[in-house]
């Protein structure tokens, strides 16, 4: 027996919801217990396997404090229509590193620094370490040269 995949709007909004509640520090099993809940049962709307109903997405924002258009920022029209439920993803921005805890730690840093051009200069050096060095558009300046 095949397993049915989720629908990739239902992932999508998941992984919002996932990504609301790590950024604000929540657990899953305080977010569950907010809503009448079990961890469990955040879980699976996290993956996306089971799907959020409305009045329950509305619930979700209003502990996690935000409206319910956050939850589809980012969804492409005609993604998740059901008319091509084994198509692949479309390239583009991968929204899963933000809601690991890594990706999360790494974003609260980076914007923890006051200093933009601090700022610029570790995201050019984060690009070289990341082998798109060909990217950085850093001119070579004496105001850009250790000193």
């Amino acid at each position: 027996m095949t397993r049915k995949l989720p629908n990739p709007i239902d992932v999508h909004v998941g992984g919002r919801v996932r990504m609301r509640r790590m950024l604000i520090g929540m657990s899953q099993e305080k977010l569950g217990e907010s809503l009448g809940l079990t961890f469990q049962q955040v879980q699976k709307y996290e993956k996306g396997s089971n799907r959020i109903g409305a009045s329950r997405l509305y619930q979700i924002g209003s502990v996690l404090g935000v409206p319910i258009e956050y939850f589809f920022e980012g969804v492409e029209p005609g993604e998740g229509n059901g008319m091509e439920p084994d198509a692949a993803p479309s390239p583009g921005f991968d929204m899963d590193i933000l809601s690991t805890a890594e990706g999360i730690q790494l974003n609260s840093a980076f914007f923890a620094i006051a200093d933009p051009k601090l700022r610029k200069r570790i995201l050019d050096l984060v690009k070289a370490l990341g082998g798109l060095s060909d990217e950085v558009e850093t001119p070579a300046t004496d105001e850009n040269q250790p000193h």
